[in-house]
Formats: structure tokens, C-alpha cells, sequence
């Protein structure tokens, strides 16, 4: 039902003619009101061309899903998938657990009168297999009252419902259905602010990845003290000065001697001295940890999806790089990718963000004005996010980097990212 996908991966499909071709599947998160990410809606931005069908959507992101396996692409969070109606007696359902499943059912247009009744024995079956079902907004209409016991989800469209018609939907949703509604097409807090008011409590749209400049604000303590770490750590400060940061922030004390006592270090004896914790971690590992701490610390004004965007850019970028650059180089690419939404994160412009912090040039230019293989990398990254085709092919073909090479790298970069957010 939305069409402007957030944070995107794609995987390999097979076409009819037995040629291998790429489904390109975008994912969009949605957030409960306490901003968290519930569940991502799938979609195939794969390019259109002869003989694509809006049938063919609906089997190449299930077909890209069994390829790639659920766990890569969402995690353990709830898939939402658009389909036809065409597609949902198709065998590709049975490839899939429904429990996690949310098929999102499109409106019959002007054979909704005669439809309705026809297709309610198809979407109970649905219902009765385990499979959870979404519509959008007409599912309150009379035509649909059939159909409306069946909802677990209405989407409501911010971009077509005025504030007025919204008001009516969602009083009218929350007496006559047990249907969780989400709001979509969110661009903006007011919007945001505007529909959490009147009880939504799921929500999705651009405002929770994308840029937006705010004004300048003081930076949070716990913010102050990562990019303080930051800064010492790429000027390659001593012991003696990271320790002293560390004794001055407990959040951030505690946060390193967890991270060096679990069990993904496999170290013998627990470390309880905040010096043989930097000594152990070393200084490229202890500013990736700071770097992406960085993007989980928050004062409210960026959702917690940002910092996960930004993470999975950052990997994405770093894994693309290493194809052809040095390690040194993709280190560089990481950082570019983790602080491409640090205007967001800190609230204030990028430019005012990048005097905070110190970055090489190139990673500065790359990120204030996309210069640079580096620039080149993070609008590769950028336009995985969106449906901007032409983008997306410019910038690969810029960088001569392969749809199947960018592919693999995405979907390392999501997995690897929901596995340092969760």
C-alpha cells in the first residue's frame, strides 16, 4: 500500500524463462508508539519491464523471501506484504510461516459491490491458516462490511485523508473493529504528533529514516560523552585520556565492560578495569562500539529506526568498499554510512555536526556533499532506500558494482545490523 520503502535489500528470483534476473525487495519499518520497529512491509522495486504484471509483485517478494530466508530480511518482526487478489490462492503462501505474515489486501475499485461476498470465503481461509490481514482505509466503508471482522490492521494514508476524515476513520475503526490501525505516509512530527493524539499507535513513512534539519540544540549528556570518545579515538588519544571519559559517564562505563565481558570475546577471566577494557578492544574496535552506541543514544526528537537506518548503511557502505579499497579505505566508508544521519541523531544540521566530531576530509565531503567514491557509495546506499530507480542504477554503474554484488552486501548489512540493534 506505501510505495517508499525506507530501508531496502534485495535477493535473487528466477524469471519464467528459466534465466536468472534480480528481484529488487525494499523493506519500510513500522514503529509502535514507543518508536520501536514491530514489523517491516516488503516490496519489489525491481525495475519494471515487458510482461511484469501486478501479479508478479506479490510472487517475487515471496519467492526473494524463501531465497533469502525470512530471518535476513526482517529479523524475528512481523512481514508485511503487499498482494492482489489474483496472488493469494497461490501455492508461494505455503513457503511461509503465517504467524508472521501479514497479507496487506488491496480495494476491488468499482466491483466492490459484487466482489466482496465472492472473495470473503478466500480471505477467512487466509484468517483460519494463521495468516494476519491488513486493508487500507475503503475497509470501512459499507461495501466492505464483511470484510471489516477480518482486519488485524487498517492502513490509514496520510498523503489522501485530510485531518478531518482521519478524525472520523479512526473513531469509526476503534467502535466497530478490533483492527490495529497504522499510519502511513508519515513525513512529519506534526503528523506524527497529529494522528498518536487521537490513539494510532503504529506508524510508518519517511519521517522515520530520512534527514530532516532541525534546529540546533545542546547535545544530551550521554551524547556528549560518545562523541567526546569518538573524537579521542580517532585522534588516537591514550589510555589514559579514554579511561578518564569513562570514568566520567556510567552509562558508557557500563555499556563497554558489558560489551567486553560477553560471551563473544570468549576471554577467560572478567575484565573489571575500565584500562584493560580499551586495551583488550583496541582503538578501530572501540570506535565502531562508540560509533554505533552513538546511534542508539536519543533525546526524543529522532525514532530509533534512524539509528538503525544509519547502521545498516554504514555496514552496506564498508562491504561494498571492500570490494575494491583497501581496509583502511572501507573503514572510512563505514563511518560515512553510520554518520550520514547524524544531523537527525544530534538534532542539529550536518554541517554543525561535523564540527563536533573529527573526520577526514574526504569523509566530511562525502558526507556534506557527496563527493568522492565515498559520496558515490553513501548515494548507492541512500537510493536502496528509496524507489528512485534511476538513481540506484547510476550510482552501481558509477561505482561498477554488479545489482548481484550489492544484493549480497545489503542483505549482510541488514542481518548484521538487526543483530547489533536488538
Amino acid at each position: 500500500m506505501s510505495t517508499t520503502p525506507a530501508n531496502a535489500a534485495a535477493c535473487p528470483a528466477s524469471n519464467t524463462s528459466g534465466q536468472a534476473t534480480v528481484a529488487m525487495i525494499a523493506r519500510q519499518a513500522i514503529v509502535n508508539a514507543q518508536q520501536a520497529v514491530i514489523g517491516y512491509e516488503l516490496f519489489n522495486r525491481s525495475r519494471t519491464g515487458i510482461g511484469h504484471t501486478a501479479a508478479t509483485d506479490v510472487i517475487l517478494v515471496f519467492t526473494a523471501l524463501s531465497h533469502a530466508g525470512t530471518e535476513e530480511l526482517v529479523g524475528k518482526k512481523l512481514i508485511f506484504v503487499n498482494c492482489t487478489h489474483e496472488s493469494l490462492s497461490g501455492g508461494h503462501l505455503e513457503l511461509l510461516d503465517p504467524d508472521k505474515v501479514v497479507l496487506e489486501i488491496p480495494p476491488l475499485g468499482h466491483a466492490a459491490a459484487q466482489e466482496v461476498e465472492t472473495r470473503l470465503p478466500i480471505l477467512m481461509g487466509l484468517r483460519e491458516r494463521g495468516f494476519h490481514l491488513a486493508f487500507n482505509h475503503t475497509v470501512l466503508e459499507s461495501a466492505y462490511a464483511a470484510w471489516l471482522p477480518l482486519a488485524d490492521y487498517i492502513k490509514l494514508d496520510l498523503s489522501v485523508l485530510a485531518p478531518d476524515q482521519l478524525a472520523v476513520l479512526i473513531r469509526y475503526a476503534a467502535r466497530n473493529s478490533q483492527a490495529e490501525l497504522i499510519a502511513e505516509k508519515v513525513e512529519t512530527a506534526q503528523q506524527y504528533d497529529m494522528v498518536s493524539s487521537q490513539g494510532v499507535q503504529l506508524f510508518q513513512g519517511y519521517w522515520f529514516a530520512r534527514p530532516s534539519l532541525v534546529e540546533t540544540k545542546l547535545l544530551s549528556p550521554a551524547q556528549a560523552s560518545i562523541v567526546h570518545l569518538i573524537n579521542l579515538v580517532r585522534k588516537q588519544a591514550s589510555t589514559d585520556d579514554i579511561e578518564e571519559v569513562l570514568k566520567k559517564d556510567a552509562g558508557l562505563a557500563f555499556n563497554l565492560m558489558r560489551l567486553i565481558n560477553s560471551a563473544g570475546f570468549g576471554l577467560n577471566r572478567e575484565i573489571t578495569s575500565f584500562r584493560q577494557a580499551v586495551m583488550l578492544l583496541g582503538l578501530k574496535k572501540l570506535f565502531r562500539w562508540a560509533a554505533l552506541l552513538l546511534t542508539a543514544a536519543r533525546t526524543g526528537a529522532a525514532p530509533s529506526s534512524v539509528g538503525q537506518t544509519a547502521v545498516v548503511r554504514g555496514r552496506l557502505m564498508e562491504l561494498l568498499a571492500l570490494e575494491s579499497m583497501p581496509p583502511e579505505e572501507a573503514d572510512q566508508a563505514f563511518v560515512v554510512g553510520i554518520f550520514s544521519l547524524l544531523d537527525v541523531m544530534l538534532s542539529i544540521p550536518m554541517e554543525s555536526a561535523l564540527k563536533l566530531l573529527t573526520v577526514p576530509d574526504a569523509v566530511a565531503a562525502a558526507l556534506l556533499r557527496r563527493e568522492g567514491v565515498l559520496g558515490d557509495l553513501l548515494t548507492l546506499a541512500e537510493a536502496c532506500e528509496s524507489s528512485d530507480d534511476a538513481v540506484f542504477h547510476k550510482a552501481a554503474g558509477t561505482l561498477h558494482l554488479s545489482s548481484q554484488q550489492i544484493n549480497m552486501a545489503h542483505l549482510q548489512a541488514l542481518a548484521w545490523a538487526d543483530q547489533m540493534t536488538e
